[in-house]
Order: structure tokens, then C-alpha cells, then sequence
């Protein structure tokens, strides 16, 4: 029995369709049908039932999915227990957000590099929301975002949690004693993309502060954010960590606001399921590299 059918038969079962376990897969939908139809036919037994719009378990597909799983967790276990890890191929779909793409993430992608040098990986940035359905529904592996993520078989593993501050150009003249909401609120605010964590975090210190109608642009591009606040477009909470050569550089000051904004916490999420294997120990390396990123911070030390 071909182990890499046994795989796809449980790709095409999760996805339900033979068209999104090709795309999974980097293969053809021709050969996704004929890897099923080869498997039927050595096992002597129908898997799917077929139409023209889905693919559904027959009774003894649904039987074998829990045995096929198994089989596959096992098979992973070996390889990564007694092989090189240098000899091991394929590739790895990582979703990040830019908070992370502008701390760590270069230390993260040399580490993976290191271990696994011929893993090929496919790198997507987007936001925490459309990345966390993603791997919700396993069209990635690896999910690094501002979580957690509550669904059934995801992990969530602690990565780090960045502190924030208000920014503001020098340009705008802002007082640097202390400074309530109300105060800056007459300055459009540069915010994170709507629906995020840190987008219902401004507009809850707001609302708490009986400030109405602000004026907030919205982005989900950190960069952005980062060139429109040292332009003076307006004010915005970042982590500290990520505008640290901003603030270096003077093109970018602290302002003293209460209340402070609360800090962000960031989360490694991946799908519990035995053909993720190595999923589960490239998330514990995320988590090893954001560790020593923030001991660096606290020690002062630099990267």
C-alpha cells in the first residue's frame, strides 16, 4: 500500500473535494482521481461516493478515516525519530502576520533552514482573522498570529507578548508630559485592519473615554502604518519592539498616554492531525526563537 494515497485519501475526506486536496497537494485533480481509484481498487472497497459537485465518505470510508490517520501519525513519528533531518523534503505552508514579520521572523525562517535545509517553504503574510480560518480549514500548516484560535484539534502554543505604546511623529509637536485619551484623539488614528484584536482595542479605550466619531484609518499593512505615523499623518499603538529603529532614529516619539494600551499577544496554530507532525515542531522552534527575541529585549541586547 502507497503510504502518499493513504495521505491523499485523508486530504480529499477533509476537504471534500478532489479539486482542494490537489491544490493541497501541488498535484493535478487527475492525479488526486487516480491515486483514490488505485487505492480503491488494492483495498477492494469504494471510499467516496461521487457527483458532479462532491466527493462524500461511504460507510466504510468513514470507518477507515480514524485507521488511515493512525497509520499516517505512526509513519511520521518513524521519519522524524530516525531520519536525517537534512534528508527530509517537501514543503511547509507558514502564515504570519507583520508584527512578527518585523521582529523575529528572519531568526524563525534561519532556524527552520537550519534543521530542515531542504523543506521548502511557502510564506503567506495576511491578518490574524483570515489566517486563523485558514488553518482552521488546513489550507496552511502553521499559523503565526495574535490568537488564540478556539476550534476543534487546533494547538495553540504561547509565542510572546509584545508591550505598546502610542507613536507619534515629531513633526506633530505632540507635549511629551502625560496625556489622556482626549487629548490625541483630534489626531486621525492608525490602526490595524478592521475585526482585529487590536482595531476592537482602540475603539473599547475610546468609547471608555467618551470619545465619539474619532477619526480612524485602518490598514493591514504594518509598513504602512509605520511610513503614514513617521509622515505625521497621524497617531497610532504599536508594539515597542517593532518601531525600535523608528524610535532611534527619532522619526518616531512615545507618548505618555493614559490609559496605556494594552500589550498584544501572539500564539503558534496548527491543526492536531498525524500527517502534521512536523507542523507541531516547527511551532515549537517559533516558540523557542520568540523566547529568546523577547529575553533579548529585556536585556537590551540586539539581534
Amino acid at each position: 500500500m502507497n503510504l502518499r494515497f493513504v495521505e491523499t485519501f485523508l486530504w480529499v475526506a477533509r476537504l471534500g473535494s478532489f479539486s482542494a486536496a490537489a491544490e493541497r497537494l501541488h498535484t493535478t485533480q487527475a492525479a488526486i482521481s487516480n491515486r483514490i481509484a488505485t487505492l480503491e481498487r488494492d483495498l477492494g472497497v469504494r471510499l467516496f461516493e461521487r457527483d458532479v459537485r462532491c466527493v462524500r465518505l461511504t460507510g466504510v470510508g468513514q470507518q477507515a478515516v480514524p485507521k488511515a490517520e493512525e497509520l499516517v501519525r505512526v509513519a511520521n513519528e518513524f521519519r522524524e525519530a530516525v531520519s536525517d533531518p537534512g534528508s527530509l523534503r517537501g514543503s511547509i505552508k507558514i502564515g504570519t502576520i507583520d508584527s512578527i514579520v518585523h521582529a523575529w521572523l528572519p531568526q524563525f525562517i534561519e532556524r527552520i533552514h537550519a534543521r530542515y535545509p531542504s523543506i521548502a517553504i511557502d510564506l503567506n503574510t495576511d491578518t490574524s482573522l483570515n489566517l486563523a480560518r485558514e488553518v482552521a480549514e488546513r489550507r496552511i500548516d502553521l499559523a503565526l498570529i495574535m490568537g488564540p484560535v478556539v476550534a476543534p484539534d487546533i494547538i495553540n502554543l504561547d509565542l510572546c507578548t509584545f508591550a505598546c505604546t502610542w507613536l507619534a511623529s515629531p513633526k506633530l509637536g505632540l507635549p511629551s508630559r502625560p496625556l489622556g485619551l482626549a487629548e490625541i484623539a483630534d489626531q486621525p488614528i492608525l490602526a490595524y485592519s478592521k475585526d482585529s484584536v487590536p482595531h476592537h482595542r482602540v475603539l473599547r479605550q475610546l468609547a471608555d473615554a467618551g470619545i465619539e466619531d474619532p477619526t480612524i484609518y485602518n490598514s493591514n499593512s504594518l509598513a504602512t502604518i509605520i511610513r503614514l505615523a513617521q509622515d505625521g499623518i497621524g497617531i497610532t499603538p504599536l508594539p515597542k519592539v517593532i518601531v525600535r529603529d523608528q524610535l532611534a532614529a527619532g522619526t518616531l516619539v512615545q507618548l505618555d498616554v493614559t490609559p496605556a494600551f494594552p500589550p498584544l499577544s501572539f500564539h503558534a496554530v496548527y491543526s492536531d492531525h498525524p500527517d502534521n507532525l512536523i507542523s507541531a515542531v516547527v511551532a515549537q522552534m517559533a516558540q523557542e526563537v520568540a523566547h529568546s527575541f523577547s529575553l533579548a529585549q529585556t536585556d537590551g541586547a540586539s539581534w
